[in-house]
């Protein structure tokens, strides 16, 4: 049985790994990807210093724009309540969770236009 991937998740997964090293790039420290919880999927867990950062990527081709535009009150929401499970369920100190997110916005060829970091995020 092979494992075949949507275009979507094609797309997300080469956002992800773009995101990793940016990730990588800035000194942090990766300590997982993909991380499920019931409250949400966290696409990348890492250290940062002392905070735990909870990080959302984005990816959006040919869309300039579009994939800071899909991270509404909502989603940022459920962000951090995946963040406050991971950290009970951890038994880590929630006041050094942070939210970040990774933009990726590709041309339409697939080709990285830009790479935006949105460390903390607010909740609305």
């Amino acid at each position: 049985m092979t494992d075949t991937k949507t275009p979507r998740q094609e797309l997300g997964g080469f956002g992800e790994r773009v995101a990793a090293a940016r990730v990588e790039g800035l000194g942090m420290t990766i300590l997982a990807r993909n991380v499920r919880l019931k409250a949400s999927e966290v696409d990348i867990l890492a250290r940062d210093g002392e905070d735990l950062v909870f990080i959302e990527v984005r990816t959006r081709r040919a869309m300039p724009g579009a994939a800071g535009e899909s991270l509404d009150a909502r989603k940022r929401n459920k962000m951090w309540a995946a963040a406050m499970e991971y950290c009970e369920r951890e038994s880590l100190d929630p006041s050094r969770a942070r939210l970040d997110a990774i933009l990726v916005e590709l041309d339409a060829r697939g080709v990285v236009r830009s790479v935006q970091h949105l460390r903390g995020l607010e909740l609305d």
